[in-house]
């Protein structure tokens, strides 16, 4: 792992680079960096109430990102979120780039996220509420960089494609419907982050079982996005996030 915000950055400017500019796997990568710049830019300024906590969240964070691409790129076997991700990137390469943004964030933000928190935050850290009401504040409060971004991030979109009157007329709605979709999705990664810890002090073979349940769950919601329509607006009515049962039923 990335000892640093600066080195994670200058990893993924190499990769889109690698990615060249015909690579629909892009998007996904340049919204990503950027945000990872908005990011460091808020634990510097004082933002978050643990920004040395926040950056080892952020470098785990991305971790997970960058071994699914690793191993894309060397063809080896990627979780199903990513696999669904990756091949309408290969497959369809022609979607509006807002497309494959949401499916990154939605592999990203729905699978990965709640094994990034798990990772930085250990088990005796969950049996402390005051510990964990900072941890959830500074979670949260990630959404406030990100929805900071949503203006610049629907210009970078537009600009990367034709944009239609009727996308025009629903930009304020697509912004609205993102704003929604964060905070649902936020509060649902929570939950599953718990699920996850409970399940790994009961041992190895329980954490793997639910998190392949995770996986099963998100790669489903993958699915959802490769519907044609207008994603966004479809979501905000069924949700982004996916939700653990307490219990698997696969445990």
């Amino acid at each position: 792992m990335y000892d640093s915000i600066p080195a994670l950055v200058e990893r993924m400017q190499g990769e889109l680079a690698r990615l060249g500019e015909r690579d629909a796997r892009r998007y996904f990568l340049a919204t990503y960096l950027r945000t990872t710049v908005a990011v460091a830019e808020e634990i510097e300024r004082g933002g978050f109430l643990d920004g040395e906590w926040l950056e080892r969240w952020d470098l785990m964070f991305a971790q997970l990102y960058l071994d699914a691409l690793d191993a894309e790129l060397a063809g080896r076997p990627v979780p199903a979120p990513w696999r669904i991700a990756f091949d309408v990137a290969r497959d369809r390469p022609d979607l509006p780039p807002l497309r494959h943004v949401l499916l990154g964030m939605n592999a990203h933000i729905n699978y990965d996220l709640p094994q990034a928190l798990v990772a930085v935050i250990a088990p005796e850290e969950f049996d402390e509420p005051a510990t964990m009401a900072r941890r959830e504040r500074d979670h949260t409060h990630v959404d406030t960089v990100l929805l900071a971004r949503v203006g610049a991030e629907d210009d970078q979109m537009r600009a990367a494609s034709r944009v239609s009157l009727l996308d025009r007329v629903l930009g304020p709605l697509n912004r609205a419907a993102t704003r929604r979709l964060l905070a649902e999705s936020r509060a649902k990664v929570w939950h599953n982050t718990g699920v996850l810890d409970r399940a790994r002090r009961e041992g190895a073979q329980r954490y793997d079982t639910v998190l392949k349940d995770l996986e099963g769950l998100c790669a489903a919601k993958l699915v959802e996005l490769t519907a044609p329509g207008q994603v966004l607006l479809r979501l905000a009515r069924r949700g982004f996030g996916v939700r653990l049962n307490e219990r698997s039923p696969a445990g």
